[in-house]
């Protein structure tokens, strides 16, 4: 009997060029950049390359579309290095490979984000081949930023939904996460993936524009309507769990019926360098501990300490470092009560 291990993602691979700025200005005014860096972006590349940081025992697999470009050749070169199998990372010869200009005010650790969609936006059905692969877990991010997974479907309601369905006809188990548009394209592009769907990451904001279920308060959120909301998406067809990130911690809800808590760590002002990354930090440790299956508390505190490790620099990846020593962060600094 084939047992499958390791984790493929597919989505958006981006260059995230950051650049800490001394304010954010008004229009027409005028901000200094201080320093500025390349560094992984978009939901695959990250949530690998903090797996390949983390040295998880299982095989890393990538799948996307990228330009025939310098920044494409950067991102095969960061592959190889961080050992991501790239061989379903195909090149589009007619698109230039996406970026985010990352703007980061330096006494803060605000961020704006200004995105080239690129050849993310080329990316379909087509381009997933899962009889190539052996990995457990398919991780699929994310929805609203890609042009044409997030079309129209006549069978599923949309494409992103039919390649969900075939990796899960394929044997993996499957999961996704949406970016934070500010719109309300949510329920037309995340509802009908959700029966094709084992793991489902958001964080409140993305919760609450996909329900319609008022979460967000303050200060924090809600917690008895956040329970509200995942278990819409619980019925919405969910197979195993939602799971839901926000400043103060995170929670799973699964058919148990149950609202299982994670405070965050308490690490001080002083010890945030950025914010970039850290929602995709949190989703590769919980994955992480579900790959290994363990309980849904223990990969819910994975996610919660790899988010704060990746809180420490200044990309995406840069603070995530070992799983045991981002455990150690735990001891260092305690967990905030939610």
């Amino acid at each position: 009997m084939n047992v499958r291990s390791g984790i493929l993602a597919g989505g958006n691979w981006i260059v995230d060029k950051l650049k800490f700025v001394d304010t954010w200005p008004q229009q027409d005014a005028l901000a200094n950049i201080l320093s500025e860096s390349a560094g992984n972006g978009g939901g695959p590349f990250n949530v690998l390359v903090d797996l390949a940081r983390m040295k998880a025992p299982f095989a890393l697999e990538g799948v996307g579309l990228i330009g025939a470009d310098p920044e494409g050749q950067w991102i095969s070169t960061e592959c190889a290095r961080h050992h991501i199998n790239a061989s379903q990372l195909q090149t589009y010869p007619t698109a230039h490979t996406s970026y985010t200009d990352v703007m980061m005010v330096k006494s803060t650790g605000r961020r704006t984000f200004f995105h080239q969609r690129g050849a993310n936006a080329f990316l379909g059905d087509e381009h997933f081949d899962f009889e190539r692969t052996n990995a457990k877990i398919f991780h699929l991010a994310y929805l609203l930023l890609l042009d044409r997974l997030d079309q129209p479907d006549a069978n599923f309601g949309t494409v992103a939904a039919r390649t969900l369905e075939r990796a899960q006809r394929a044997g993996l188990l499957t999961s996704i996460d949406v970016v934070s548009e500010d719109s309300f394209r949510f329920k037309e592009l995340v509802l009908p993936a959700l029966p094709y769907v084992d793991y489902c990451f958001l964080n409140e904001f993305e919760l609450e524009r996909t329900t319609g279920v008022e979460i967000q308060q303050k200060p924090g959120v809600n917690l008895s309507a956040l329970q509200t909301a995942a278990q819409c998406l619980m019925e919405s067809g969910v197979r195993k769990w939602v799971i839901v990130h926000f400043p103060e911690g995170a929670c799973a809800a699964g058919r148990d019926g149950k609202l299982h808590i994670q405070g965050s760590l308490d690490l001080p002002p002083s010890k945030i360098v950025g914010t970039v990354g850290a929602g995709d930090a949190f989703a590769a440790g919980v994955l992480y501990g579900l790959h290994q299956d363990e309980p849904i508390e223990t990969a819910l505190r994975y996610g919660v300490c790899v988010a704060a490790a990746c809180l420490a620099g200044a990309g995406a990846s840069d603070g995530v470092c070992s799983l045991a020593e981002c455990l150690e962060l735990e001891k260092t600094f305690g967990v905030r009560k939610t």
